[in-house]
C-alpha cells in the first residue's frame, strides 16, 4: 500500500478520533475538577457541614470554550477543502494546544478560589483533583495529537466533491450550450433561494 493511500485511509480514523476527544473534553469542561472535604473536620477545625459554595465552583471553564472550539473545527475539516480546511486544521492544532495548557494549569487558580471561600469564615479545606480533571487531561492529550496528524496529513485526504456546490448562475446562463439538465438545476436552486417548492406543480404546468 503507498503513503499516499495509507493517508487517505487515515481521514476516517482521525476525524473520529478528534471527534470524540473534543466532544469528552467539552463534557469535562462543564464540570468540576476541584473536590473539598465539606462535611468531615479539616486541619482539626470545625467541621464544615452546611457550608456551600456556588455551582460553578471548582469549574475552569476556558477549557470548556476551547474544547467547543476543538470540537467546531472538527465539523468544518469534514466539510470544507484546500486551504480553508488546512487553515481550520492549524487552528484546531492551535485550540487544542490552549486546552492542553489550561488542563495542566487550570486546576490550581480553581482550587484557590475555593479556598479563599472558605478563608472568608476561617476555615481550610482539604481540596483534591476529580475524575474530571483526568479526564480533561488526557483528551486534550488527544486533541493535540489527532490535530497534529490532521495538520500533516490533510493534503492527501479525500474532499467532498464539487458536485455538492449549487451552481454559479452566471456559470450556465452564460453558456447557450449547456445540456438541458443544467438549465433544470439551476432553476431548481434558484427556486430554493427564493424560497419556493420547486417540486410544487400547479396544473397549468402540465399544459
Amino acid at each position: 500500500m503507498s503513503t499516499r493511500s495509507r493517508a487517505r485511509r487515515s481521514f476516517g480514523p482521525v476525524v473520529l478520533l478528534g471527534l470524540g476527544a473534543g466532544a469528552l473534553a467539552a463534557v469535562a469542561g462543564s464540570k468540576a475538577w476541584v473536590d473539598w472535604d465539606s462535611d468531615g473536620a479539616v486541619s482539626g477545625q470545625a467541621p464544615l457541614v452546611g457550608y456551600s459554595l456556588s455551582d460553578s465552583a471548582g469549574e475552569v471553564p476556558l477549557a470548556g470554550a476551547l474544547a467547543l472550539v476543538v470540537l467546531a473545527c472538527w465539523g468544518v475539516v469534514l466539510v470544507t477543502r484546500g486551504r480553508v480546511r488546512r487553515a481550520v486544521t492549524v487552528l484546531a492544532l492551535v485550540a487544542a494546544l490552549g486546552l492542553l495548557v489550561t488542563s495542566l494549569v487550570g486546576w490550581g487558580p480553581a482550587a484557590d478560589g475555593i479556598r479563599d471561600a472558605f478563608a472568608q469564615s476561617g476555615l481550610e479545606p482539604d481540596v483534591g483533583r476529580t475524575v474530571w480533571f483526568w479526564v480533561a487531561v488526557v483528551t486534550s492529550l488527544v486533541s493535540v495529537a489527532a490535530a497534529a496528524l490532521a495538520v500533516r496529513l490533510v493534503p492527501q485526504w479525500p474532499e467532498m466533491g464539487r458536485r455538492y456546490d449549487a451552481p454559479a448562475a452566471g456559470a450556465v446562463e452564460d453558456r447557450p450550450d449547456a445540456a438541458p439538465e443544467e438549465q433544470s438545476n439551476l432553476e431548481l436552486w434558484k427556486a430554493l433561494d427564493e424560497g419556493h417548492d420547486p417540486t410544487d406543480r400547479h396544473p397549468d404546468d402540465d399544459h
